[in-house]
């Protein structure tokens, strides 16, 4: 199936169809592409018809002019759109796009089959638009994690309390021996000193007792 077949699934003008995806192709940006789109059918004269196409980024809005020699092409993005909706009458539907801002864009005579399928796809973009917008807004509002000071906890464990000036020195053997496994240990506690280190010397002062 060709790009323009895929496009005549519900009885869509061929000749119209032809003429606005070859230029809605140059018009997609970056990792957009079409849907679905819709012909309009006039109840008298359908000589020339509008159009409307949508596209994961937007609604395009396709009207001929110049008594069909040119077209004109304008755009509203998912994030200008309010809301969608559609609306079956005696002949055919009408389409109907409220954007956030300015007037309602009312498009009349679509076939009844192709403005469900033209709502349908319209709708699950907008939908989708919205739920990223939504979780994007979470994001935002989340508090930032608080920034983690590596050095904080172990510095806090080595904390030791320091003897009073007045306090009489200790010449004995056993007071100097507790002094130097204190230090000892304090050194393997700031990660100075490896296990093996720590425990090779600690056997060293213990000996010299």
């Amino acid at each position: 199936m060709n790009l323009i077949d895929r496009f005549l699934s519900d009885e869509q003008d061929p000749k119209t169809v032809e003429k606005v995806l070859g230029k809605l192709n140059d018009m997609l940006t970056t990792n957009e592409e079409l849907i679905y789109l819709a012909v309009q059918k006039k109840p008298a004269v359908n000589l020339l018809p509008d159009c409307i196409a949508v596209s994961n980024k937007r609604i395009f809005y396709c009207e001929p002019a110049n008594f069909g020699i040119t077209m004109n092409f304008k755009d509203i993005s998912w994030k200008s759109i309010k809301e969608i909706s559609s609306k079956e009458e005696l002949f055919g539907s009408k389409f109907i796009c409220v954007p956030q801002y300015g007037e309602n864009i009312i498009t009349e005579f679509i076939p009844k089959v192709q403005a469900r399928k033209l709502y349908q796809a319209a709708y699950e973009q907008l939908e989708k638009f919205k739920e990223e917008q939504r979780q994007s807004e979470i994001e935002d509002r989340r508090p930032a994690p608080s920034p983690v000071t590596v050095n904080a906890q172990p510095a806090e464990t080595i904390l030791e309390p320091v003897a009073p000036v007045s306090k009489p020195a200790v010449e004995d053997t056993e007071d100097e021996t507790t002094l130097k496994l204190r230090k000892l240990k304090t050194l393997f506690d700031k990660q100075l000193i490896t296990l093996e280190e720590y425990e090779a010397k600690k056997a060293d002062i213990l000996d010299s007792l």
